[in-house]
């Protein structure tokens, strides 16, 4: 008899914008087939957001204000997060495992509650280190990368101002900051969260890969555009560090997997009120 597979949402939250963050993340889904059914759910053109039948969860970023919706899609997505956190609060319940990035993880942490939520001076674009906290440096999510590691790092919003109150409220824990910036006097965004247990977010691309970077930026209006916001030599920076194994290469194959890896491996082991060895 074929064993029954873990179910696994993809929500595209692009808003029928081309990218290649959701290639990636087909791709790095794609390789656990054999043990998840996979669909996917175009939030933000459809306003369809999936339901508590699914075992996992990954929310793609995407672009515009994230305190801003159409007040269809963003109120489902918002009761789906509702939903799933308060299915993990209940003993016996199988869990649901939930990973956030970018516009999602902003989404996120404004429901919580967990900060400030807003507009950055100037765009963040590039490949650039990150730092863990001390939490970070304890957490499985990042196994296997250094500390700074490096991401793909793309947007015009933040979260910063982190209420602590609320943190310790929700047993959330902040992962890793912005990059040290000691030429501004600006506050380091917050990164990463573990929302709970099975929940967790980055405000970078943890699923970006070397090719579709280079692909992305090596357009002509893409490339022109760079440089003329940040310069030749920013841009002839990004494409040496693509090919830098080391960086976006190993947080692609790290971040993502890890979080598979650890959902799936809890989720098919004996029911237990203790889902966090890896």
């Amino acid at each position: 008899m074929e064993k029954q597979k873990l179910k696994l949402a993809l929500l595209d939250m692009n808003a029928g914008q081309a990218n290649q963050g959701m290639r990636c993340i087909r791709e790095i889904s794609a390789r656990y087939k054999e043990e998840l059914d996979i669909d996917e759910f175009d939030v933000r053109v459809t306003n369809e957001v999936p339901g508590t039948e699914y075992d996992i969860y990954i929310s793609s970023g995407g672009p515009g204000n994230p305190l801003e919706g159409n007040g269809i899609w963003e109120v489902r997505f918002s009761e789906l997060i509702d939903a799933v956190s308060h299915n993990n609060t209940i003993p016996g319940k199988e869990k649901k495992y939930f990973f956030f990035i970018c516009h999602s993880f902003q989404l996120a942490c404004a429901h919580f509650e967990l900060g400030e939520i807003c507009k950055r001076r100037s765009t963040s674009f590039g490949i650039h280190p990150v730092h863990k906290t001390i939490a970070g440096q304890e957490d499985w999510i990042f196994k296997g990368l250094p500390d700074p590691y490096y991401a793909v790092d793309s947007r015009d919003w933040q979260l910063i101002q982190p209420n602590l109150d609320v943190f310790e409220e929700w047993g959330a824990t902040i992962l890793s900051l912005e990059k040290l910036r000691n030429h501004v006097e600006y506050e380091r965004a917050i990164m990463a969260v573990r929302f709970s247990p099975e929940m967790i977010g980055t405000q970078f691309h943890p699923e970006a890969d070397p090719d579709g970077m280079s692909n992305h930026i090596q357009k002509d209006k893409e490339r022109e555009k760079i440089i003329s916001i940040f310069g030749k030599e920013k841009f002839e920076s990004m494409v040496e560090q693509l090919n830098d194994e080391d960086k976006i290469s190993l947080t692609n194959n790290t971040i993502l997997p890890n979080f598979l890896n650890f959902a799936i491996k809890n989720l098919k082991k004996t029911p237990s009120p203790i889902h966090n060895d890896y």
